[in-house]
């Protein structure tokens, strides 16, 4: 491998990625609307200001009888929650009881949604950002004609692919600094672990991400299509196999199985550690 054959397809790269505003927005804007549009919702603060707030629960009426359950158990809890937010702002205390319980909430003590919300949410938005990105740029070359040009240098396959893969690397890892960054300023999630930990996992899984992408866009020579698998094979499976919606626990054995190739599971894992418990390299391991 040649080192500057290598600096010549990157190049090329940068300079393709700067001439198209579309592969700008897609690595710089998007993620930061995602996070907006999908983060925290200041729950705590209306309810802290006597403001009413409105809760949705969506149920699936074609089971009726799972949905009578789950719609009593929820208007339950609201009714509990509601009664105990009128009495504090009353002062009324409850009754003395023989057994005082009192419980202890780790990592996060104030159950805070947001703090659970957001690092789940930049995992699911890293994977599809970082798979959309690379799963158009050898699908591109096909549509004008430049592939076969490319074919003609010298520049070998394995320079080619690292050489389009290295300018997405650094567009990804720029888009971890940034979602930190909103994560904890915008939304106030707590950092408790290191930083530099946290980018040196995140480099690792945005190679991940940004190969199947390359793969993707290697098999389909369609800019269209590319993008419509990478959706498919990125978006579905980080959102529900990544322990981000649903416990993996609770799930059958088999689709655990399946979650154990979903890069997303990891990085949940890694993202809640280290902002959350502030873990190290050897805990989430």
């Amino acid at each position: 491998m040649r080192v500057p054959r290598l600096l010549a397809v990157i190049r090329k790269e940068l300079i393709q990625i700067r001439r198209d505003p579309r592969s700008l927005g897609m690595a710089f804007v998007i993620p930061m609307i995602l996070l907006f549009l999908y983060g925290y919702r200041h729950f705590a603060r209306d309810l802290a200001l006597g403001r009413r707030v409105p809760v949705q629960a969506l149920l699936d009426g074609s089971d009726s009888n799972t949905a009578t359950i789950a719609l009593n158990y929820l208007e339950g809890i609201a009714a509990r929650y509601s009664t105990r937010i009128v009495a504090e702002r009353l002062g009324i205390g409850p009754r003395d009881l023989p057994v005082e319980g009192r419980p202890r909430v780790w990592f996060n003590p104030e159950l805070q949604s947001k703090n659970y919300i957001v690092p789940g949410l930049i995992a699911v938005i890293m994977m599809v950002i970082a798979a959309l990105l690379t799963s158009l740029t050898v699908a591109r070359e096909w549509e004008r004609g430049t592939m076969e040009q490319l074919i003609a240098t010298p520049i070998r396959v394995p320079e080619l692919l690292l050489g389009k893969l290295l300018p997405y690397v650094g567009i990804g890892f720029i888009d971890v600094v940034l979602s930190v960054l909103v994560g904890t300023t915008v939304f106030g999630v707590p950092f408790r672990g290191s930083l530099t930990l946290l980018l040196i996992l995140s480099l690792i899984f945005l190679v991940g991400a940004l190969s199947l992408g390359m793969l993707v866009s290697i098999k389909t020579k369609s800019q269209i299509l590319a993008s419509q698998a990478a959706m498919v094979v990125t978006f579905l499976p980080a959102f529900l196999l990544s322990g981000f919606v649903f416990d993996i626990a609770n799930m059958p054995g088999w689709l655990q199985a399946i979650t154990h190739v979903v890069p997303a599971r990891y990085f949940v894992t890694i993202l809640k550690g280290i902002f959350l418990k502030g873990i190290g390299l050897r805990a989430l391991g």
